[in-house]
């Protein structure tokens, strides 16, 4: 019996590395902030954390959401605008993307309570997304963070928590222990 080992993953191999050269592609001159490693770090980061919840919760869709994981920035961050993510990955995959972007149209502090709302429209798997993306972003703050901002971001990912947490037992559990293990200076 010869059986092809895609068979035999939740996810597909094909659709994965597609996404994942995309957004290498989108993202080939930028860095994770305040750091020399190429960006791409912390998107395969997200999506280390997506997989680990595959393998251990019940994801209907894991090719959904580990595209959107190696996507989630394209949008955002990149020279790539929805049609470009629909057409090279279907309109699922781009309405997740594009609900994981902020909308830069909107004042700041706005931003993050519109994105949860555009989150909460989609699938599970996109809420899924975004709480990994937080807990890859709880590393030590900037050197040049103030205590406020420091403190703002640390409120921020608890609200993701509360409004997402129950998209994801494994990613709530990692997220919230992000949080009380994040430097809390005010």
């Amino acid at each position: 019996m010869n059986q092809s080992p895609e068979k035999n993953t939740p996810w597909s191999q094909e659709l994965y590395l597609k996404a994942l050269r995309f957004a290498a592609e989108a993202h080939k001159n930028q860095k994770v902030p305040g750091t020399d490693l190429p960006y791409i770090m912390h998107l395969s980061s997200v999506c280390m954390e997506i997989m680990t919840a595959i393998c251990v919760e019940n994801i209907q869709k894991p090719d959904l959401a580990l595209q959107c994981a190696l996507l989630h920035d394209t949008i955002e961050d990149a020279e790539i605008i929805f049609e470009d993510i629909a057409t090279s990955f279907g309109n699922d995959v781009a309405e997740g993307v594009l609900a994981l972007t902020k909308n830069k149209k909107i004042e700041k502090k706005l931003s993050m309570a519109d994105s949860i709302s555009r989150i909460k429209l989609q699938p599970r798997e996109i809420w899924m997304v975004k709480l990994a993306d937080r807990i890859t972003n709880l590393q030590p703050p900037p050197a040049r963070w103030t205590k406020e901002k420091i403190n703002l971001y640390r409120i921020e990912a608890a609200y993701i928590l509360e409004e997402l947490g129950e998209s994801s037992p494994l990613l709530s559990e990692r997220l919230g222990k992000k949080i009380e293990d994040y430097p809390d200076q005010l």
